[in-house]
C-alpha cells in the first residue's frame, strides 16, 4: 500500500473522516504528488521548500483560502503519519504556515422567505411529499445536506419527535423533530415514498424518482428548483440551516443549545451566527437612533 493509501485509510478507520473529507484529501495529495515529479522530486523526497512553492502555485492559480487551508492539512496530515510510521525521518510539512481564513457570515434566508419555501411545496404527488417533507426537515431541524440525504427509516423516532443525526467525523446526535416536519415526514412515508421506491428497499428515508438513495446533488436541485419557482435567488439547502441557526437566536434561544442543535464540535463556529443583525436589532436601531 502507498503512503497516501495507507494515510487515507488510517484516517478513514482510526479517525472516522467522511468519505467527503477522504475524496477530497486524495485529489490534493495526487495533486502534490503531480506537482513534485514536476520538480523530480517525490512525496519521500521533498523539501519545505518543495511545499511551499506547490502551495504558492496553487494560490497563484486562484486556489481560495479554505480550499488552500484544506490542502495544507492533507499535507501535514500524510507527513506527519509518515513520520509516525517510521516512512520518514524528518516532517517536510511541519514549519508550513496556514492561511489565514475570511470570516464569512452565513446567508440566511428572512422568516418571510423561509415560510414562503417551505409551504411553496403542495400536493399529493410522491414527489410533492417527499420534497415538502425534506425542506420541512432542512429548516425545521437545521440539518445538513449530507446529514438529510444519509437518513435511514431507523433514524426516525416519529413518537418521539426526534431522529438520530450523523454529523461530521460519524458524530452522532438527537434532534427535534417539530410537529409540521412531523406530519410532513409522515404523509411521505405512507403515500409518497412506498411509490417511488416500489419493492426495493433502498435503505434511505429520502429517495429520486428511481426509488435510489436521493444523493446531495439530487438534494442541492430540488430545493434550487422551489427557489427559482418564488423568487428565491440565494437558496440552497446550506442557506435552510443558516436560517434555522439564526432564527432561533432571533427568538431567544441561547447559544449553547443552538450549537448542541446544529452538532457543531466548537462553540466558535456558532459564533458567527451573533455577528447577523437579527430583526430585533434592526427594531431598536430604527427606534432609538437619531439618524436611522
Amino acid at each position: 500500500m502507498g503512503l497516501v493509501d495507507e494515510f487515507l485509510e488510517r484516517l478513514r478507520v482510526e479517525e472516522g473522516a467522511s468519505p467527503l473529507t477522504v475524496s477530497a484529501y486524495r485529489r490534493d495529495l495526487r495533486r502534490l504528488a503531480a506537482f513534485l515529479v514536476s520538480r523530480r522530486r517525490s512525496l519521500e523526497t521533498a523539501r519545505p521548500t518543495d511545499l511551499a512553492a506547490h502551495l504558492a502555485a496553487l494560490h497563484g492559480a486562484g486556489l481560495g483560502p479554505r480550499s488552500l487551508a484544506r490542502t495544507l492539512a492533507a499535507v501535514r496530515g500524510l507527513y506527519r503519519h509518515a513520520r509516525a510510521a517510521g516512512r520518514l525521518g524528518r516532517d517536510p510539512a511541519a514549519l508550513l504556515e496556514t492561511p489565514r481564513l475570511p470570516r464569512r457570515l452565513p446567508r440566511a434566508l428572512s422568516r418571510a422567505d423561509a415560510r414562503a419555501l417551505v409551504e411553496g411545496v403542495d400536493g399529493a404527488e410522491p414527489r410533492a411529499l417527499r420534497d415538502r417533507a425534506l425542506l420541512e426537515l432542512l429548516y425545521g431541524s437545521g440539518l445538513r445536506a449530507s446529514e438529510l440525504v444519509g437518513l435511514t427509516p431507523g433514524d426516525l423516532d416519529l413518537h418521539g419527535q426526534f431522529l438520530v443525526c450523523r454529523g461530521k467525523r460519524d458524530r452522532q446526535r438527537l434532534v427535534p423533530l417539530g410537529a409540521q416536519a412531523r406530519r410532513a415526514l409522515v404523509a411521505y412515508l405512507e403515500r409518497g415514498r412506498p411509490a417511488l421506491v416500489g419493492e426495493a428497499e433502498p435503505g434511505a428515508v429520502f429517495v429520486n424518482r428511481r426509488g435510489r438513495p436521493l444523493s446531495r446533488q439530487g438534494l442541492w436541485g430540488i430545493v434550487r428548483a422551489h427557489a427559482r419557482r418564488i423568487g428565491l435567488a440565494r437558496a440552497f439547502p446550506h442557506a435552510l440551516r443558516h436560517s434555522f441557526a439564526s432564527h432561533l437566536l432571533e427568538g431567544g434561544a441561547d447559544l449553547r443549545s443552538v450549537q448542541a442543535l446544529l452538532g457543531h464540535a466548537d462553540i466558535g463556529t456558532t459564533e458567527i451566527y451573533t455577528h447577523l443583525p437579527s430583526e430585533a436589532v434592526r427594531r431598536m436601531y430604527r427606534r432609538y437612533h437619531p439618524r436611522a
